[in-house]
């Protein structure tokens, strides 16, 4: 039982500290109002903590190997808290936009530390399971943002919602600082560590690619799906906030039932790989809807918010299977830091797409990367229960 409270810690450190590192595209058209920029400057302004996690995430990984969660998560998501509170009481843009890009570095701890309680935590048997629920962090704290952040931005602005991410981080780095321990040494010391570098495995690079593809269409998503309810569709910042709320409820969901598929089949990638087909049909219809700009498109929207992020768990928790226990916290900060700087590049790219062209480019955009993924997913000769 103490396994799963730990594992409680480690999604409430992540869960809290992602309102300010993810959840600010929420607030798009109030980032645009408060600075006056455009749709692009306001997506790099939202996204701007990518900017430190994929500085940071590495380094956390090799303490979270030296020095266990407690130290890193405490540490970490502190840090983030002071700094969402300092971007609160400033005005100018690239000034918010430093501190958000420090917070990203300080909070990305949370991003490893957390991938690591399951790992040390938890028997093979159950980690499909556990990092499904490790990864509903990502999805609970989106889900809060969803229903919180838009009705604090109208009745506060920029500031009042940064004061808001900085309280719930503060909180959750004292509480994991507190009561985070270590496993005992027969769960910690388990599974066959690969010799030396787990990288010359081939499978561990595919694995990255295929999460660094998977991205572009999450954060297109989630960066520009308020945005495109509030523009195309008529619909006000709320109710759009409300309904990803309810697609990131949605997402946690489905992301423990992922992790269940693959604790049952024994395998991580073949589940993987068939949530990749059931994407490639979900961003099909929504770039149909939006091209044409016809209802469905908000159906669309919020269940490729939901699938967009059914299989990260799956790749998370295989890229740090395949690196062993020594190896797992730079392995898992390598992955993250693969996907962060996939989002950073992807964000604006995509904000010029949509300007120029509509939101339906970058939807497509999206649709192009999951269907290039299909021959990465490294899902042949996977073998059941490996762990």
């Amino acid at each position: 039982m103490k396994r799963w409270w730990m594992l409680a810690l480690g999604v409430n450190a992540h869960a809290g500290v992602t309102l300010g590192l993810f959840g600010l595209p929420l607030v798009m058209p109030e980032i645009q109002r408060h600075f006056g920029v455009s749709l692009p400057v306001a997506g790099i302004i939202a996204n701007a903590s990518a900017f430190g996690i994929l500085a940071a995430l590495v380094a956390w990984g090799a303490l979270a190997d030296r020095h266990g969660e407690r130290v890193v998560l405490g540490t970490g998501v502190g840090l983030a808290a002071v700094l969402f509170g300092a971007a609160a009481l400033v005005e100018s843009a690239w000034a918010v936009a430093a501190l958000l890009a420090l917070a990203g570095a300080a909070g990305s701890a949370a991003m490893v530390g957390g991938g690591r309680i399951v790992l040390r935590w938890f028997r093979p048997p159950e980690r499909g399971v556990a990092m499904g629920v490790r990864q509903v962090s990502f999805t609970l704290g989106m889900a809060v943002g969803a229903f919180t952040l838009p009705p604090v931005a109208a009745a506060y602005g920029l500031p009042g919602v940064l004061l808001v991410c900085a309280g719930v981080s503060l909180l959750a780095a004292v509480l994991a600082a507190i009561f985070l321990t270590e496993p005992p040494h027969e769960v910690a010391g388990q599974g066959a560590a690969p010799v030396g570098s787990p990288y010359r495995q081939p499978a561990l690079w595919r694995v990255h690619a295929t999460s660094a593809l998977h991205v572009v269409p999450q954060i297109v998503v989630s960066t520009y799906g308020v945005t495109c309810l509030v523009e195309l569709y008529g619909w006000d910042t709320v109710s759009a906030g409300r309904l990803f709320g309810v697609a990131a409820i949605g997402g946690a969901a489905v992301r423990v039932a992922a992790g269940r598929w693959s604790d049952r089949v024994g395998l991580r990638m073949r589940p993987l790989l068939l949530i990749t087909f059931a994407n490639l049909v979900v961003l099909l219809l929504l770039v149909a809807a939006t091209l044409t700009r016809t209802w469905p498109g908000t159906v669309m929207l919020a269940l490729a918010a939901v699938m967009t992020v059914a299989g990260n768990g799956l790749a998370y928790l295989a890229a740090g299977e395949l690196a062993g226990p020594a190896w797992a916290g730079r392995v898992l900060g390598t992955h993250n830091t693969v996907q962060n700087t996939v989002s950073l590049a992807a964000t604006p790219l995509a904000g010029v797409l949509m300007e120029s062209a509509g939101f339906w480019a970058g939807f497509a955009a999206g649709l192009a990367c999951t269907l290039l993924s299909v021959p990465v997913v490294p899902w042949r000769g996977e073998r059941a229960g490996r762990g």
